[in-house]
């Protein structure tokens, strides 16, 4: 199995870049935040890491790929690098804490592209989080400095923690009546929204957590620090992986009965 551990380096590198840039600029009265076309808001904090990250992308991993929320792809090849450079940009505009950097790594392989390397470092939570392929999932200040993460153990929806973002997009796809008899089969709910919950579920903190419409930015990195920790991320299809447009994620046991509620129809 390939080693990924001097991409998991420059990418904590990275975060640590990011997250200085981001820092900064969190809850700054001058900060400029513009609507983009898909009404989502942009700040100048979100384009400042993201063209810093890709600088030192360009720099230290010149071959690879690179995908962005803000500016796209660039380059092509087997090796491609996914960015959100804050995701849950509406907390960061707010001054609201809950909002991280997202980093992965993705290579191509059987069906597409797969993640093999992801950190998500949340610097206003002073949380990070990463996995690499076949190495486990961590969360700590360094990579000298960490905690191996492991799913929960629960085995009954109802007794479950069940996280999410909003109820946005749920009715839009004939989904909600589903969605609400699981919070209501759930032992607990909780919008925690973007990141967040998908980190708990690696930590065995929250059992489930699903979103209805996602960008490949959005899962990538949290798809693989979930899998790592023994896990499943799935679309709502149950595909696996970041490509769905959606997200489910569980601690595994649950799974099947997670995605019988989201696919219900009425």
């Amino acid at each position: 199995m390939p080693d990924y551990h001097d991409d998991l380096r420059l990418a904590h590198v990275l975060a640590d870049a990011a997250d200085a840039v981001t820092m900064e600029r969190f809850k700054a009265l001058d900060l400029k935040v513009e609507t983009k076309p898909d009404m989502t808001p942009v700040s100048e904090a979100d384009k400042a890491a993201e063209e810093l990250i890709r600088g030192h992308l360009q720099r230290a991993r010149p071959r690879d790929a690179v995908l962005g929320e803000e500016y796209g792809i660039e380059g092509s090849g087997p090796r491609r690098w996914v960015i959100d450079p804050i995701d849950g940009t509406k907390n960061y505009v707010r001054g609201v804490p809950v909002w991280a950097t997202l980093i992965s790594l993705m290579e191509a392989g059987e069906g597409g592209f797969h993640p093999v390397m992801g950190v998500v470092s949340a610097p206003a939570l002073n949380r990070r989080w990463w996995a690499a392929k076949g190495a486990g999932a961590y969360t700590g200040r360094s990579l000298t400095s960490a905690t191996r993460l492991r799913v929960s153990e629960v085995e009954r929806i109802a007794d479950s923690s069940f996280a999410y973002s909003s109820l946005t997009g749920w009715e839009e796809q004939g989904r909600l009546d589903g969605f609400l008899d699981l919070t209501r089969a759930c032992w607990r709910t909780r919008g925690y929204g973007d990141f967040w919950p998908y980190m708990m579920v690696a930590e065995g903190s929250v059992d489930i957590c699903a979103e209805p419409e996602l960008s490949l930015w959005d899962m990538a990195a949290n798809a693989i620090i979930v899998q790592e920790a023994g896990g499943r991320f799935t679309s709502l299809d149950g595909v696996d992986g970041p490509g769905g447009g959606n997200a489910a994620a569980s601690n595994g046991t649950l799974h099947r009965e997670l995605l019988g509620y989201l696919n219900q129809r009425y």
